[in-house]
């Protein structure tokens, strides 16, 4: 079961996207209108856990070779693998992350009129853990890929 992934061919559609792409055609746009701010739904407040695409695929191949569903089950006592980064941000925080990464210099509104969504998402990742795997795709360097891509 995977937590929020993010990367290249991503979808950075306004209305259907997830928040981070979303985040990235937002900053992206409002620096080359040269925009004073950009105005984001909610407080800002909900926490997030976010992995990129390359190392939920890792995390696949070390589980494949690690792993089998009778093992799993019987020996584990469990039917499904967690895989994320057991980290989390807010949203605040990863739009100031965005914004920066992208180089814009304007001002981050929260509309706190709009909705904020379920407070925190997190993923117990203990089991992956133990069964060997970390990620290593750091956000910020994500995200710094993930624009770069973008602006091709």
């Amino acid at each position: 079961m995977p937590t929020n992934l993010y990367g290249a061919n991503d979808k950075f559609d306004l209305e259907t996207s997830h928040v981070l792409p979303a985040l990235i055609r937002k900053f992206h746009e409002a620096k080359m209108k040269n925009a004073p701010f950009v105005e984001l739904w909610g407080t800002g407040k909900p926490l997030r856990e976010f992995m990129h695409v390359d190392d939920m695929a890792a995390a696949c191949i070390h589980l494949l070779g690690t792993l089998d569903a009778e093992t799993l089950y019987d020996k584990l006592g469990q039917t499904h693998v967690n895989i994320g980064t057991g980290a989390e941000i807010s949203i605040a925080n990863l739009a100031a992350t965005v914004a920066k990464i992208v180089g814009f210099t304007g001002e981050i509104r929260f509309d706190a009129s709009k909705p904020d969504g379920t407070p925190r998402k997190l993923m117990d990742t203990g089991l992956l853990e133990k069964l060997g795997y970390h990620h290593s795709v750091s956000l910020e360097s994500g995200i710094q890929t993930v624009y770069q891509w973008y602006c091709r």
